[in-house]
């Protein structure tokens, strides 16, 4: 087929996944910014204070973690550095909130873009949340026993809270849509060129061994992949266009998305946290080491006691 035919294919490919994506994303993220504006994550947030203590964080992070959870990372990092003056918080306290932040953020934008390819809401919502508190309670223990990354906190920046109200969450989240249109438009004509040249081969035999022992295999690497780099929300935007293209076993989709979940954005969002004042080493190279840890014993589970039949999925999510 002529790389010209096969771009404009892959145009008319991309708009109707994107299209898809805005129905999904523009109500739910109404829907979070209602309660945040209502005061329900504010009142809500209490509940989850205790948890905190898991993690060696001040209970008045709960709301922190909570907004970030629901409504998207930057808005649990604005809300971090209302909360609790710079001073009070060590590096290691950073680095652990980054890791609750980097892993378990805009859950309900998210993973219900992950659903439209397949995997059930529910079940990679939970895997991801838990996933979260188990990787910073892992590097709260470590911190605590060895004193490693006690002296305050030293960030490059702290970020100004933006235009409040609704007005300020409706030029961000129109500014999102752009942005995602462009990058979604870009990677798709960049990957074709790519693999018209071979490039996208070789890059997929270079990173085949890391993916290896995450249980994934050669089919799920390239949405796997740009969710790696760029963010789920490209990553499983390119899911569903592969899902519906050909077709892909519903464990690997899942597994690809367990460990999207747990590893994604691994640029932008890494160099934010580390500019706030995280550890470079936990929330990059821990973070990717986990990530394939936890995926490869959600691959052995599944390979052990699962029949392809009965891997969690949203039924109504496939055309």
């Amino acid at each position: 087929m002529p790389l010209q035919t096969q771009f404009r294919r892959k145009t008319i490919e991309t708009f109707t996944v994107y299209r898809e994506l805005v129905v999904v994303m523009v109500p739910i993220a109404i829907a979070t910014q209602a309660l945040a504006e209502f005061g329900v994550i504010k009142a809500v947030s209490p509940w989850l204070a205790p948890a905190m203590q898991l993690f060696g964080l001040p209970p008045e992070l709960a709301l922190a973690w909570l907004t970030g959870l629901l409504v998207g990372m930057w808005g649990g990092v604005i809300v971090l550095f209302t909360l609790v003056p710079t001073l009070a918080l060590s590096s290691a306290d950073m680095t652990v909130f980054s890791t609750l932040l980097l892993m378990a953020h805009a859950i309900p934008v998210e993973q219900r873009i992950v659903a439209k390819a397949g995997p059930n809401f529910w079940a990679t919502s939970i895997i991801r949340i838990a996933g979260a508190m188990a990787f910073a309670a892992l590097l709260h223990q470590l911190f605590a026993a060895t004193g490693w990354l006690s002296q305050p906190m030293a960030p490059v920046w702290i970020p100004a809270a933006g235009e409040g109200g609704w007005i300020g969450f409706f030029q961000g989240l129109a500014k999102t849509l752009v942005v995602m249109l462009a990058v979604l438009l870009t990677l798709t004509w960049v990957m074709e060129v790519l693999r018209a040249a071979g490039v996208l081969d070789a890059l997929y035999k270079a990173l085949a061994p890391l993916f290896r022992l995450a249980g994934l295999r050669r089919e799920a690497l390239p949405f796997t992949t740009v969710g790696l780099l760029l963010g789920i929300s490209y990553g499983s935007g390119l899911m569903l266009a592969e899902v519906r293209r050909q077709p892909i076993e519903p464990r690997q989709v899942f597994l690809a998305s367990v460990f999207m979940g747990f590893a994604h954005s691994l640029i932008e969002d890494t160099l934010i946290v580390v500019a706030l004042g995280a550890d470079l080493t936990s929330v990059l190279f821990g973070r990717l080491v986990f990530a394939i840890a936890a995926t490869a014993a959600a691959a052995f589970v599944l390979e052990r006691f699962a029949t392809p039949s009965s891997v969690p999925s949203d039924s109504v999510s496939r055309p």
